[in-house]
């Protein structure tokens, strides 16, 4: 087995509440070794009552690789099919050359400034 068949995870996920929006900062790198982590963090989220808006919080991500951006790719269709908002929050460096490079920047709702969603989320209808 190779040694990064073997390596661990580098992730670090918490989330909280603000208002309508659920909130959830990655930190560290968002892989193929990530993915259990953040799947079993989102599981908890996928059970508790839809939000207007799920904010991901990416400013401390330091890699993303193809399995990373997958994901973010299911979390948002879940997100549509919940009727929830998805926005990424503090999308710069390596997050915004990964989402231009593969054409993604225009399929999400990006803010190169984490405070920007959250204005956004908890501003008054």
């Amino acid at each position: 087995m190779s040694s990064e068949a073997t390596r661990k995870s580098t992730l670090s996920v918490t989330s909280g509440l603000s208002r309508n929006a659920i909130i959830i900062r990655l930190e560290g790198e968002l892989d193929v070794n990530a993915l259990p982590i953040l799947r079993e963090h989102l599981q908890r989220i996928w059970e508790l009552p839809a939000k207007s808006f799920l904010i991901l919080d990416l400013g401390e991500v330091s890699f993303c690789d193809s399995m990373g951006m997958n994901e973010l790719i299911d979390i948002m269709h879940r997100c549509e099919a919940r009727g929830t908002r998805l926005l990424l929050g503090g999308v710069q460096g390596v997050m915004a050359r990964v989402l231009s490079i593969t054409g993604l920047r225009h399929a999400f709702e990006v803010f190169a400034v984490f405070d920007d969603a959250l204005r956004m989320a908890v501003a008054p209808p």
